[in-house]
């Protein structure tokens, strides 16, 4: 069988050498290589090491596919402790050889963190859980995808891929992102469906679910975005996906709408905190009209009382509950959007969130006014239940551009809030029926066509507590909601390559 080269950051901890260790004894590695910053050294006999930043170089990678002779390379992605299963080698070689994947890689047992004193092993089998992961589409395109510790990387798929595409830039955390992406261009990626590994005690897996949800927004990683978007857009351009910065003219609607703006809260059992929403809509000052739409999705906690009572004191609330029952987030904003209440612009107010300002609304319609946009999307902050700010706070998404948002969204999970639309525009093609990344599709969808505004100051306050949709997700929600918003990424490049293929 085929021997392999494993490729493994190097980390002080006490667990590093037991995870080297497992290499060291396989037959199936002939060379264990180790990337370190400050050059560690070993004596072990099949160990070399090499002086980079980690996994995520240019300069280290673009090294190593020089210098590898093997077929293969086992790549650790985990700076954490973690273990092999004992057939995992031979069957990631098995696999790779059989199916002639550019990438292999399997799902993996995670555990939380005990105590230290604990052998590897047995830290490993405390409080074990399997953690499936998701297989790669054309449209899992996102920085974050989960491949699990480890992955198997075949060298001629590599080597093709540079060939082709040229050599991964020079970057510090790009690196092996790039590779991947002009890998995938042309190699199929293969996802094992057993549990190869082991993983216990990463931060990957213990970090609170805030944090991970908004770690690609954080104005720390900002070094860290610009490299990941210059390697996508190039990754984009290579498929024949990037779309310059041309936009089509928003066309004039003809239709009369009821008011010049209309607040959409989509709802569902929200007695607790609906309320404040509405009023936070309800104290906007604006030089035109606007109504509140509120579309109750048959809540059954108290909520329809709550905003019955506030329609019969408030004429500009309209509480609308639907005919049907089989509606989400997406089906509810149709609901509001197609309805004869909608004003000219929909804007977005979930059901647990605040507008931060009095002037929010004014300053949303302000920005349609002043260019021809199809959207227009603000910055918000994140507070807790008592609207205490929260890490990492600001969320402005100062990484799009006029030129290359579009394509940039294509990268990362969100694009910011409060969202609102042109309702003409809106309307020719609604809302997926979805309760999951509706507002996403919508954005990405919109974007291909249209010039979408921005405003970078903080207009409304997303309430991070445990009733929101995305809080305590399990693995199997998580790997659901990340593979929808994958397919619709497919979806999306698949239309841009084909607006591409046209103009040519």
């Amino acid at each position: 069988m085929q021997k392999l080269t494993v490729v493994m950051p190097f980390n002080s901890k006490p667990i590093f050498d037991a995870s080297l260790q497992q290499f060291i004894e396989s037959f199936l590695v002939e060379k264990v290589i180790v990337i370190d910053e400050k050059g560690w050294s070993s004596n072990l006999p099949g160990c070399d090491v090499r002086q980079g930043r980690a996994l995520t170089s240019g300069i280290v990678w673009n090294d190593l596919l020089k210098r590898v002779r093997t077929k293969y390379v086992l790549v650790v992605n985990d700076e954490g402790e973690f273990r092999l299963a004992p057939e995992a080698l031979h069957r990631f070689i098995e696999v790779a050889e059989s199916t002639g994947a550019g990438i292999v890689y399997s799902d993996y047992r995670e555990s939380g963190k005990v105590s230290a004193k604990k052998s590897v092993t047995e830290r490993i089998a405390a409080r074990t859980e399997d953690h499936a992961v998701n297989d790669y589409q054309k449209g899992s395109v996102r920085d974050d995808f989960d491949f699990g510790p480890v992955m198997l990387i075949s060298l001629s798929a590599a080597r093709k891929a540079i060939k082709k595409y040229g050599n991964i830039a020079d970057v510090q955390y790009a690196g092996l992102y790039d590779l991947r992406l002009k890998m995938s261009a042309d190699s199929s990626f293969f996802h094992i469906r057993e549990m190869l590994s082991g993983r216990s005690g990463s931060d990957a897996a213990g970090a609170p679910e805030k944090e991970k949800h908004f770690d690609y927004v954080d104005s720390q990683n900002r070094a860290v975005q610009k490299e990941m978007e210059a390697v996508f857009t190039k990754h984009l351009k290579d498929i024949g996906a990037y779309l310059e910065p041309i936009f089509k003219p928003v066309p004039k609607g003809k239709a009369a709408f009821a008011v010049e703006a209309s607040v959409v809260i989509p709802v569902r059992n929200r007695k607790m905190t609906v309320a404040d929403a509405v009023r936070s809509a309800l104290v906007q000052k604006t030089d035109f009209p606007f109504n509140i739409i509120i579309v109750d999705n048959h809540s059954t906690d108290g909520t329809t009382k709550v905003l019955a009572g506030l329609a019969r004191h408030h004429r500009q609330v309209m509480h609308v509950v639907p005919k049907r029952f089989d509606l989400t987030i997406g089906g509810c904003w149709n609901e509001a959007v197609f309805s004869p209440f909608c004003g000219r612009y929909a804007v977005q107010l979930d059901s647990d969130d605040l507008y931060s300002a009095t002037e929010t609304l004014q300053k949303m319609i302000d920005m349609f006014h002043r260019g021809r946009y199809a959207m227009v999307i603000g910055a918000y902050t994140l507070v807790n239940e008592k609207l205490e700010v929260i890490p990492p706070g600001l969320i402005d998404h100062r990484e799009w551009t006029d030129d290359n948002g579009r394509n940039n969204a294509l990268r990362i999970n969100g694009l910011g809030a409060p969202r609102a639309f042109d309702a003409a525009v809106l309307r020719k093609s609604g809302f997926l029926n979805v309760g999951y990344g509706e507002d996403y599709a919508a954005a990405l969808s919109l974007s291909r066509r249209y010039r979408v505004g921005r405003i970078y100051e903080s207009l409304y306050l997303c309430r991070r507590w445990a009733g929101n949709t995305d809080a305590r997700l399990s693995v199997a929600e998580k790997n659901r909601h990340d593979a929808f918003k994958d397919s619709i990424r497919t979806m999306e490049i698949l239309a841009r390559q084909k607006i591409n293929r046209s103009r040519k």
